[in-house]
């Protein structure tokens, strides 16, 4: 690594860390003006607040990194370029690309990293910051039972479950209906419970005691058990997570999720391109970088009001097309990692385009 690289580098990096700082300071004060009030009124301890704040940190860096990467490389380059630097390091023969490459590795080993922190850290801060708003600002239901769940756990079989005690692994009041197949929804066996437990053991749920009704045309048979195994394969942890918010579980957990909604028979393809979304998006900090330090090499009229300009139409042009391709690709017949990965791949495009254009 040259003295040049160095140079560039730390300039990027400590406009990378003021714009992390300043953003996540925002979000923060934000959500203590909102929310200080609840807090106060539930009494909540001044550490479980702070505790609070310590597990809303994770998600803000999920979502505001790649806007501070875009900030950190126009205003590190765009300073340099303002102090005629960037023209210096041309005339000495250092190309553009050759200026940028430290900062796309810092780039690139970013988005390595996050795609990590975005799959496997933030859900259990998230995880934990859920916990506190249930208990201190009401925004969802307190406790560990889980009330009314229903899922079909193959397409000819509907599960309904009055509630659920995820501490003690015990539903009560379960209902199972078996249908003659999808295409003819036609009942023809249910089964009534009044209490199903998990059995770790054997990684199955037991009935103590049941009634079947059987369906043959005009005729219904009925038939006591005891002691029986449920005719439905979810696990515990699938059931749980039936209920859970999408923010709080892990990357593998949410596959698991969609393989067992899908498995079920429901259209699963939004909630694949939400899960392909979140794989694409630490790759903005790599794409947004590539596009803002040819951009701000250039010296512009404006000086800095352009850079911030720039900042936000950009940020703004990436998140609409995110949203919009995401949107229109959920009810189109494209893959969807495609959908997922589209914003990407155009914007990297012009990122190339544009370093093509700009004169090295």
């Amino acid at each position: 690594m040259t003295i040049i690289d160095r140079y560039v580098l730390r300039q990027f990096l400590a406009t990378l860390g003021f714009a992390v700082l300043a953003l996540v300071v925002i979000f923060i004060v934000v959500d203590l003006l909102e929310s200080l009030d609840e807090f106060l009124d539930q009494q909540a301890p001044l550490d479980v607040i702070l505790r609070y704040y310590v597990y809303f940190i994770p998600n803000t860096l999920r979502l505001m990194l790649p806007v501070s990467m875009l900030l950190a490389a126009l205003f590190s380059v765009g300073r340099l370029s303002n102090n005629n630097e960037v023209t210096a390091m041309r005339s000495g023969g250092q190309s553009l690309l050759r200026l940028m490459l430290p900062i796309l590795a810092v780039a690139l080993c970013v988005s390595a990293a996050q795609l990590y922190f975005n799959g496997w850290v933030v859900p259990v801060a998230n995880a934990k910051k859920f916990a506190i708003e249930r208990t201190y600002l009401g925004k969802s239901q307190a406790g560990v039972a889980l009330y009314r769940l229903f899922f079909r756990d193959i397409p000819t079989r509907n599960v309904a479950i009055e509630s659920y005690d995820a501490e003690a692994h015990i539903g009560r009041n379960v209902t199972i209906e078996v249908f003659a197949d999808t295409g003819r929804p036609r009942i023809v066996e249910r089964i009534d419970a009044p209490l199903m437990e998990w059995d770790s053991a054997g990684a199955t749920w037991r009935l103590p005691s049941a009634i079947r009704r059987r369906f043959q045309g005009d005729t219904v048979t009925f038939e006591r058990m005891a002691d029986i195994n449920a005719p439905f394969t979810i696990r515990h942890d699938q059931l749980v997570r039936l209920q859970r918010n999408a923010a709080e579980m892990t990357f593998d957990e949410v596959r698991d999720l969609i393989e067992t909604l899908r498995k079920g028979g429901k259209n699963t393809r939004v909630q694949e391109i939400g899960y392909q979304s979140e794989w694409s998006l630490p790759f903005a900090n790599f794409i947004v970088v590539l596009i803002a330090v040819p951009f701000a090499s250039v010296r512009r009229r404006g000086g800095m009001a352009a850079q911030i300009a720039a900042g936000m139409g950009i940020s703004f042009v990436y998140i609409a097309f995110t949203l919009v391709g995401q949107a229109w690709g959920a009810a189109s017949s494209l893959p969807t990692a495609a959908v997922a990965w589209s914003a990407n791949v155009v914007f990297f495009v012009i990122g190339i385009v544009n370093l093509v254009r700009t004169k090295s």
